[in-house]
């Protein structure tokens, strides 16, 4: 059976497509339970230009770029209340999202320094650790190999004693 979309989903499907930032189309497809190639024939069909120009303003908050977020957060800094509501409504944000960005710009030096050497005492707790494994792998392989030639050595004097 055939499936019929209303307008208003295929609307929003291609506004979802063409802001889809770096995922592939089939990706989307896949989210929206559609086939490949029904999209396809839809993007074809419809004028792209409209559906562009709105996917430029609804773009998802994961997509936004450094540079993009810390223009939105100079431009939304001084508003509050329903001015900042307003703003984050036209370019499809939450007020929350700005709060969470703001925290990121602002880390604190001495905590950036701190988890860089926190990193840098686990590389090489890692580095010691991959050492000892090894040697244990050569001591265990040595173990084996004298295992063996024990067993031999014994197989050897057994034989001549016969």
């Amino acid at each position: 059976m055939k499936a019929t979309y209303s307008e208003a989903f295929i609307e929003q499907a291609l506004v979802k497509i063409y802001a889809r930032g770096n995922r592939s189309v089939r990706d989307v497809t896949d989210e929206l339970n559609v086939s490949y190639h029904t999209v396809k024939n839809w993007m074809r069909n419809k004028s792209a230009d409209k559906y562009k120009a709105v996917a430029i303003r609804e773009k998802r908050p994961q997509d936004w770029a450094a540079q993009e977020q810390l223009l939105a957060l100079q431009e939304s800094h001084r508003l509050s209340g329903e001015a900042l509501q307003a703003w984050c409504r036209e370019r499809g944000l939450f007020p929350h999202r700005l709060n969470s960005w703001k925290a990121a710009f602002c880390i604190e030096p001495k905590e950036a320094t701190s988890g860089s050497r926190a990193l840098r005492t686990l590389k090489d707790e890692i580095v010691v650790l991959r050492r000892e494994a090894v040697r244990k792998d050569k001591a265990l392989a040595e173990a084996a190999a004298l295992l063996i030639l024990q067993k031999k050595f014994r197989a050897l004097w057994e034989d001549e004693d016969r």
